[in-house]
């Protein structure tokens, strides 16, 4: 809203104020009388107001609105966080378990030596060589 920010900026303070001195120096180099000048001003000062007033509730609304949007992203963020957490918590479920199983595993009796489990290799990858060589 660059009008509300124009009307209550620095400048405008300046332009009113050299508005209002204009006006009551009209009243004394005799241009206006001083009844026709009030008259004319406060005419004037009225209008203003009711655009002021007008331009202040545009910029609630304005602002209204964004605070909706904001209060809507923020329900969604919370229920992605929601979503999140829950998924935090299968996962710390899945470690727990997997911490268990490596502690059953380690209480076990070692099964294999590394001499089986290599021994096992070489005879799989002689049935694979047999397998690739044998015709079609």
């Amino acid at each position: 809203m660059s009008i509300t920010k124009a009307i209550g900026s620095p400048v405008s303070i300046l332009i009113h104020t050299v508005l209002f001195v204009a006006s009551f120096l009209t009243v004394l180099l005799g241009v206006f009388s001083f009844d026709r000048m009030l008259l004319v001003l406060t005419t004037i000062l009225s209008l203003e107001a009711i655009y002021l007033s007008l331009f202040i509730q545009m910029t609630v609304n304005y602002t209204t609105e964004s605070i909706v949007e904001v209060e809507q992203d923020i329900d969604e963020i919370q229920g992605d966080i929601d979503e999140i957490q829950e998924d935090v918590d299968e996962i710390q479920e899945d470690v727990e378990e997997m911490q268990e199983d490596v502690e059953e595993m380690s209480e076990e009796p070692e099964g294999k030596t590394l001499e089986e489990i290599h021994a096992g290799l070489q005879k799989l990858i002689q049935d694979v060589e047999r397998l690739q060589n044998r015709p079609s």
